[in-house]
């Protein structure tokens, strides 16, 4: 979890997306031009997105994590996908938190990602 609320017996390690809001998809592609620049599959199939949230006023809320907390690009990468996701009409505002917990695994990927680096 990204603040400081006790994790309640229950409580899921990713906290659901707002899917059906009309700017998800539109946000997901633009996620999807964001690139991992050490491994050739954008950061979404790569299950790096953990959290898109829209409230009603149209602002983003963005939680997402990194390979590996050493990751080069980890100071970079929250700009990358806010500079993706704001010159989508509609959206108000952009705000892309870092988080570790749960720390990504492959299992994480889609199975665009798998069979792009060989693993299906």
């Amino acid at each position: 979890m990204t603040d400081d609320t006790p994790m309640m017996e229950g409580t899921p390690l990713i906290k659901p997306s707002t899917t059906e809001h009309p700017l998800f998809d539109t946000i997901v592609e633009a996620c999807k031009t964001v690139y991992d620049p050490e491994i050739p599959v954008n950061i979404y199939d790569l299950g790096l997105i953990y959290t898109i949230t829209i409230d009603d006023e149209s602002a983003v809320n963005v939680i997402m994590t990194l390979t590996a907390p050493g990751c080069p690009v980890a100071g970079e990468m929250p700009g990358w996908v806010a500079d993706a996701i704001e010159p989508i009409p509609g959206v108000k505002q952009v705000d892309v938190k870092m988080t570790f917990e749960p720390q990504w695994g492959m299992e994480n990927m889609s199975d665009e990602a798998r069979l792009e680096l060989g693993f299906m």
